[in-house]
């Protein structure tokens, strides 16, 4: 058999690509009688380019599903593409410098569905590349009318069990994207700012100082609230105060919330600030005074501030109060502000009318709900914990967006009732399509539709319900709950909690059993990657560069939940590996040509190598079935460098070259050994290299096996035929010694194959010797091996608690 010289990774990638498609290698059996094994993969949003971010934690979820396919699961591994809502809208404007509300719903909604589209075919010829092995035959897209429908479907079924609600209320709003965001969608950032100490003028004399750093909202200030017990304002209380630049009279209140400690210990409550402000608004039925539009500019409350913006207006403010004498001190901080995490804006508190899904009743259930999951690893459950306990807002659902699912309701335009879509209608679009009854409760038939879009989240929630096809005539009844979640930490309390509570709302159980959280890709120096400090690395890079398997051997390379930086050395070492795999193959496949398949009678060399593989057999097996990939990798790259390449193929060798010296009989058992470690390595690596082990696995082992691909293969099993302690034992010390013969030939600067007419051996307990005499004579090429005394050896070393002498005896010339 005439082996290709080279690996060539972009034409294997090419070939086997082709190849798994064609032949449905991946593809789910619903007739299949096979234990079910089904995967709830996130859809990436489309909103630009696919990072490394996603490469790695992908590449990590996928290694453990080529895992259970070798061990015989039927495999649900769908893919889809989240391409609805406010992310894709932004990545529309700012790729095409278009605005949607100048474009027009219908325009901007075209033009989104078109870039949605090729996105969509980029995207998946990458992860195609990396070898994601999903079914694309499930693919779904959360624009799509069967994904709208599943939506819109969801809505009407909570709104009808009255979890949902439409209410005028404090809503957190980002100015720039111009829409409601809900709690989940806020990051922390931390700004620079000043706490600046202003005084108050007392109606009836005298004044009191407060310390804001939003000056810009005094316009809104409807109060000032000190503590109870705070005896310095306690004769304060109830008494009005003026509030400087605006004039407005102010009444002066107590609330446990107040912070003596912080600032003055007296706070001005704007509407709205903050979530004390908005609690203090509530409880003391506070007026409302609006001084922030929808667009993020100062109001006419503001006066000579009205469509100034945020920033502008509080330096103007500033050194207005400065001329008026109310600023009487700065101190510069740093603190925690809230922003969109779509866009980084600063959130503001404005008085909107949103639509709400009732969470903050469910917090036990939800608690109880994360305890019923396997969290991999455990301590990410800590983060869905700490959230649900925070929560202190209903989850808000409505965005005010051209693009999105759209809400499946009308308002009667006599009466203001709410009119649901008529289930046969759905996907529904409110602003084409009409009410298919009247209104429920004055039967007319004028009616005005739902101008905003639902949140992206309150559809990519639904995965696993929109995965089994819910309320549809094709629904996967089996499926619910899936076996594995896999996501990155930073979406727990997006993706994750949402998710579990659609199905404690809709199902009355959790979405899935396990779920798997991976970390970051980070920039070789462990910062975040973002376009903004230009360190983002991109897969196609590197896939460009070296290959897809090189790119996945990296990212086996952390602990599940772990950030990894990138390192380019990491990417390097997998087209290493990929190198040695690929000559060592060649060198046992050719020697394997003329093997029979059949048993043979072991040396104790070979049993040692495949007492080895059970062992690492076994340690792969229990840290891929807990999700330890890393593990499974190192076990299996450490037991294919340094046991099987640089000891058993060196071992070997010489067995494998002369059967007349040695026997066919051992050629055979080499043979055995050969073919048994090699396929065993080769399944171990499968899930982290499908390429290179694919194209080795075809070389000789497809036809012998009777398999397709590799990939659908059986996962090796501890064979306790090969357990054999002595066996162990002596392999190892046949490597020792062999290391230290080869240390002494480097040390004398003689190349490893130069041959020795003999070696003396000093040793208390030659049995160790004994069984791996010949081993270490045909590996280090030594003539005969005696026996004896030595005051002046040449290598000492300590097998067990056995001091070992060896005395080499006369390097020869090799012969020609």
């Amino acid at each position: 058999m005439e082996l290709p010289k080279h690996y060539n990774s972009d034409d294997s990638e090419s070939k086997w690509g082709k190849y798994w498609e064609n032949k449905g290698i991946y593809k789910f059996d619903p007739k299949s009688k096979k234990k079910l094994y089904s995967v709830d993969t996130p859809p990436p949003t489309v909103s630009g380019k696919i990072h490394m971010g996603h490469a790695f934690s992908y590449t990590q979820a996928d290694m453990i599903v080529r895992f259970k396919r070798m061990q015989g699961f039927n495999i649900f591994y769908p893919f889809g593409f989240d391409d609805n809502g406010l992310a894709t809208g932004l990545f529309v404007e700012k790729k095409h410098k278009v605005s949607s509300r100048k474009m027009g719903r219908d325009a901007f909604v075209k033009l989104c569905l078109e870039e949605t589209k090729n996105s969509e075919k980029v995207f998946k010829e990458l992860w195609t590349r990396i070898s994601i092995s999903a079914d694309w035959s499930l693919e779904y897209s959360t624009i799509s009318p069967k994904v709208q429908r599943i939506s819109q479907r969801s809505f009407i079924e909570l709104y009808k069990n009255g979890r949902e609600y439409r209410k005028e209320a404090p809503t957190f709003w980002c100015p720039k994207c111009r829409t409601a965001a809900s709690q989940v969608e806020l990051e922390d950032k931390d700004i620079d700012s000043f706490f600046n100490d202003l005084d108050f003028k007392l109606k009836d004399g005298g004044k009191i100082k407060i310390a804001t750093t939003r000056p810009e909202l005094l316009a809104a200030c409807v109060s000032i609230f000190v503590h109870p017990e705070d005896k310095r304002y306690k004769k304060l209380v109830g008494k009005k105060a003026i509030v400087p630049l605006f004039g407005q009279e102010v009444t002066i209140l107590s609330d446990e919330k107040a912070d003596p400690e912080k600032g003055t210990g007296a706070v001005m409550c704007c509407t709205f600030g903050d979530q004390n402000d908005i609690d203090w608004w509530y409880a003391h039925k506070l007026p409302l005074r609006v001084a922030i539009s929808k667009n993020g500019v100062m109001t006419e409350i503001s006066g000579k501030y009205e469509g100034m913006k945020i920033e502008a207006a509080r330096k103007e403010i500033i050194e207005d109060l400065k001329k008026d004498g109310a600023l009487t001190g700065q101190k510069p901080i740093t603190h925690a502000v809230n922003v969109h995490e779509r866009c980084g804006t600063a959130i503001e508190f404005l008085v909107t009318k949103q639509w709400f899904i009732k969470v903050l009743d469910m917090k036990k259930e939800l608690l109880t709900a994360g305890n019923k999951m396997s969290w991999y690893p455990k301590h990410m459950k800590v983060r869905y914990d700490n959230w649900t306990n925070g929560l202190s807002w209903d989850w808000c659902i409505s965005r005010q967006r051209f693009y999105g699912v759209p809400f499946p309701i009308w308002y009667c335009k006599d009466c203001g009732e709410i009119i649901l879509a008529d289930e046969s209608q759905l996907p529904v679009n409110p602003f084409v399509d009409k009410p298919k009854n009247p209104c429920p409760k004055c039967k007319s038939k004028n009616y005005i539709p739902e101008e905003d879009t639902l949140d992206t989240w309150a559809t990519s929630s639904l995965t696993p319900l929109i995965n089994a096809r819910w309320g549809e005539k094709d629904e996967i009844k089996d499926i619910y709950p899936m076996d594995l979640r896999p996501q990155a930490h930073d979406i727990i309390t997006f993706w994750l909690f949402n998710t579990v509570v659609k199905g404690i709302l809709h199902k009355k159980q959790v979405p899935f059993k396990n779920i798997m959280i991976s970390g970051h890709a980070l920039d070789p120096k462990g910062k975040k990657m973002s376009k903004s400090k230009g360190n983002v690395i991109l897969p196609q890079t590197i896939l460009e560069k070296f290959s897809a398997d090189a790119l996945r051997f990296w990212a086996a390379g952390s602990k599940l939940g772990d950030d990894l930086p990138y390192q380019e050395k990491d990417v390097l070492t997998g087209n290493k590996m990929a190198t040695k795999m690929w000559n060592a193959s060649k060198f046992a496949i050719m020697h394997l040509e003329d093997y029979d398949g059949k048993d043979a009678k072991l040396e104790p060399i070979d049993k040692w190598v495949l007492s080895k593989l059970n062992d690492i057999i076994d340690i792969s097996t229990k840290s891929l079935e807990k999700y330890e990939y890393a593990r499974a990798k190192v076990v299996a790259e450490r037991f294919f460098f340094d046991v099987f390449c640089d000891n058993y193929l060196e071992m070997a060798k010489d067995r494998l070259y002369n059967p007349d010296v040695y026997g066919k009989e051992s050629r055979r058992a080499a043979q055995f050994t050969l073919y048994n470690a090699l396929l065993g390595v080769l399944k171990l690596i499968a899930p982290i290299m499908p390429y290179i082990t694919e194209e080795i696995y075809h070389l000789y082992f497809a036809k012998k096996e009777g398999q397709k691909s590799i990939h659908i293969s059986s996962w090796p099993e501890v064979n306790k035929k090969w357990a054999d302690k002595k066996a162990v034992d002596a392999g190892n010390a046949a490597a020792d010694i062999i290391a230290a013969i080869r240390q002494h030939k480097s040390s004398n600067n003689l190349s490893l194959n130069t041959p020795y007419d003999s070696a003396t051996i000093d040793t208390k307990d030659k049995s160790i010797i004994t069984p791996i005499e010949s081993t270490i004579k045909g590996t280090m090429k030594i003539g005969d091996i005696n026996y004896g005394k030595l005051s002046k050896p040449d290598i000492e070393l300590e097998i067990g608690k056995n001091p070992i002498k060896i005395k080499m005896g006369n390097a020869m010339p090799k012969e020609k």
